[in-house]
């Protein structure tokens, strides 16, 4: 859901640029990190260079903004939610399956559209100011998302959707799709992932029609905004819509996950946009957390088109859900074409039990890197998305183990402890060795850090 930057406690993502050289998709493209210097030529293609690239049938020009990587941009059009008997998929199906029972329009369809073939590709516009985040926040960046230039980006979640198809008329839409960004790298942590969005929409009859004396009550009032409700809501709409929420995801996940689910709601402000709720199931002593859920931010609503009506929204991870449902235990797995791991997954229908049964353990393999920082502005997301762009699905974790001063030249050093390990094969000390050097020559040239190594 839209700004809930605080991800599924175990679901948040990462980045690094196109190196200088690079066909993209057939496209031969021309980028820079933001040091403007250049990954070892070993690991990219050595073409004639152009300054746009090519996707899903579109060039988008680059310009300062332009930090997607060739290895991220191999990933986009892979649509995992949508590859059948994938584990990605089965989840999306459960939760549509859920839906489209549960909840029935008055001509007896299905209340919820759902969407999940919407381009990843969007604007800046879609991504952030239609979603009323300011110029001004974190959120928006570099070193957190995927730009293809200062006006498109992929999506950072799909929440970028959410204006325009309120806007095309609906009420009440499920939207699915893969979503990018730059973080940290371990177990738990991937730049692409999927979400699953859900939007609903209340006139005052539906929100109404049941409660006593519900035609004295109203949606609109001029007040003032608390950390309760928004100035423009009446108190009595903000809790109705609250509660149906929560009756909404309560469902939901007691029918994923079973009864007996510890729930717990903890109220949430953020001036940005609404009254907001995180929810969380203890599930085999580990809560699982939603990206969030609340009260639309009614000027989003206004914009859109809606102004009669109130609404909530959430936000789902798939891979939070898929791993705990299934006990995945490494999110690299979602992206295996390893048979062992896919046909764990080719089950008659979507709610069939599966336990998921692990691989071989292979051994890992531990480097360390140190380096001098320099004296700009540097990023850890900037080593994070170098070392995976390099690296790729060879490296299980990253991990900043020390941070030194020098107490004369006053210089900042990072060590960062570097864990190889292939999910599906033993890997070579060898290999290992040839990947660490072109991360450490890829560092000095990229990142402009000074080497202790």
């Amino acid at each position: 859901m839209a700004m809930l930057w605080k991800f599924m406690r175990v679901a948040k993502y990462s980045k690094t640029a196109l190196s200088p050289k690079v066909k993209v998709r057939g496209i031969p493209t021309h980028s820079r990190h933001s040091s403007s210097k250049s990954v070892p030529s070993d690991f990219t293609a050595n073409t004639s260079c152009s300054n746009t690239v090519e996707l899903l049938g579109k060039a988008y020009p680059q310009d300062e903004y332009s930090n997607v990587t060739e290895k991220i941009l191999s990933k986009v059009g892979k649509n995992l939610h949508n590859k059948k008997h994938h584990p990605l998929w089965l989840i999306k199906e459960q939760v549509k399956d859920h839906f489209y029972k549960q909840y029935i329009g008055r001509r007896g369809t299905p209340l919820f559209s759902v969407y999940d073939d919407l381009s990843p590709v969007v604007t800046v516009q879609q991504n952030f100011d239609s979603l009323l985040i300011p110029q001004n926040h974190a959120s928006r960046r570099k070193e957190d998302n995927y730009y293809l230039n200062r006006d498109h980006m992929l999506r950072a979640h799909t929440s970028a959707h959410q204006w325009d198809l309120i806007h095309s008329g609906l009420d009440a839409f499920l939207a699915v799709g893969d979503v990018y960004r730059r973080d940290t790298i371990d177990n738990t942590h991937y730049p692409v992932f999927h979400q699953l969005e859900g939007v609903r929409l209340f006139s005052c009859h539906e929100l109404f029609s049941n409660i006593e004396d519900g035609e004295d009550l109203q949606l609109f009032e001029q007040g003032h905004r608390t950390a309760h409700k928004q100035e423009c809501h009446t108190m009595e709409a903000v809790r109705l819509v609250e509660f149906n929420l929560k009756q909404v995801l309560t469902k939901l996940m007691t029918h994923i996950f079973g009864d007996g689910l510890q729930v717990r709601w903890v109220d949430c402000y953020f001036p940005f946009t609404h009254p907001s709720f995180e929810m969380e199931i203890n599930f085999q002593g580990e809560w699982l957390e939603i990206l969030g859920c609340g009260v639309m931010e009614q000027q989003l609503v206004n914009s859109a088109g809606a102004q009669d009506k109130i609404g909530w929204a959430f936000g789902l991870g798939l891979e939070r859900l898929a791993m705990v449902l299934y006990d995945i235990p490494d999110i690299r797995l979602f992206w295996s074409e390893d048979e062992r791991f896919l046909k764990q997954f080719i089950v008659p229908h979507v709610w069939q039990k599966i336990k998921f049964q692990p691989l071989s353990r292979y051994p890992p393999l531990i480097n360390d890197i140190s380096f001098w920082l320099p004296s700009e502005t540097y990023s850890k997301n900037d080593f994070y998305d170098l070392a995976r762009t390099i690296g790729g699905d060879l490296i299980e974790k990253v991990v900043l183990v020390d941070e030194f001063t020098h107490p004369k030249t006053k210089k900042v050093s990072h060590c960062y402890r570097i864990i190889y390990r292939h999910p599906e094969r033993t890997l070579t000390q060898d290999e290992v060795h040839r990947i660490h050097q072109a991360i450490e020559e890829s560092a000095v040239r990229e990142l402009g850090v000074e080497g202790r190594f």
